[in-house]
């Protein structure tokens, strides 16, 4: 991502988050169709992790309808509000990635299918990349 958005800085990170929510809810579904017998508490996992990145996602989209409502004059209220989101969304990531990491690590399903190892590694370094973006907005936000 680039830092160059000044104004539009806060609709361009929201436009990354959306993107990569959306990406992360539909991991779900990838890994429960992908590894046949995964183990139910994966499955529940999944179907838990599918529906909270579904929340999230519904939320992002409201900010961003928000930002763009405001002709991109954003309070500093509302600009803190985004960053707060941004956190929240960065800490999700690293716990999907921890989920990732257990069905990776655990699943006997998983163990003797190498393809969804691959997938599983895959998906990690996409939410890895997300989280990578959201650090570097919070860390540019706090140096500021």
């Amino acid at each position: 991502m680039q830092f160059y958005y000044g104004q539009q800085m806060p609709l361009r990170i929201l436009d990354e988050a959306e993107f990569w929510k959306h990406q992360e809810e539909e991991h779900t579904v990838v890994i429960r169709e992908l590894v046949k017998g995964l183990e139910p508490e994966f499955i529940d996992a999944l179907n838990k992790w599918e529906t909270a990145l579904a929340e999230t996602h519904q939320q992002v989209l409201r900010y961003i309808e928000t930002v763009i409502r405001s002709g991109l004059q954003v309070s500093d209220q509302l600009y803190q509000q985004v960053l707060q989101l941004v956190s929240y969304c960065l800490e999700q990531s690293q716990a999907f990635i921890h989920l990732c990491e257990q069905i990776k690590n655990h699943s006997n399903a998983v163990s003797s299918n190498h393809t969804a190892k691959v997938v599983l590694t895959h998906i990690i370094r996409e939410s890895e990349y997300f989280i990578g973006i959201a650090q570097t907005l919070l860390l540019q936000d706090s140096n500021q």
